[in-house]
């Protein structure tokens, strides 16, 4: 049986842009690019998770607005819950922890990169949908 894995993501808004990711070669899903986050821990809100995953990755505090969306992809290490929210920087740069690059796109761009499948649900709501201020 597959392991279920619950993780959150952030899609941070920044003078009209979106922070976007690359995970690193050695990672699962290797280069792929995915919205910012991580795994929920026992006893954590998916809100606390985003809080704690972007100062430990980014070094930056944030606020989380919306859910976005959740999503559920089965993938051959597990099953992934990924729920995304948008996000807006409180405090600090975003700085490169755990990732190989990333970019500040508009949302007309984003389907310039080359997403983990389970963060594609929220990346065609969001080119979708208008963009909250942030």
């Amino acid at each position: 049986m597959k392991k279920h894995i619950h993780v959150v993501g952030a899609a941070i808004v920044h003078e009209g842009k979106i922070l976007c990711a690359q995970r690193p070669e050695w990672q699962l899903l290797p280069l792929m690019w995915e919205f910012p986050g991580g795994k929920i821990e026992p006893g954590e809100t998916p809100r606390e998770a985003l809080h704690r995953e972007i100062m430990e990755e980014m070094g930056c505090g944030i606020e989380v607005g919306a859910q976005i969306e959740h999503t559920i992809h089965e993938y051959d290490f597990g099953i992934v819950h990924l729920t995304t929210f948008y996000c807006r920087l409180l405090s600090g740069t975003p700085v490169l922890n755990e990732h190989a690059r990333a970019e500040w796109l508009r949302k007309e761009e984003l389907d310039s990169l080359e997403w983990a499948p389970a963060d594609l649900p929220a990346v065609r709501k969001i080119m979708r949908d208008p963009l909250p201020v942030g």
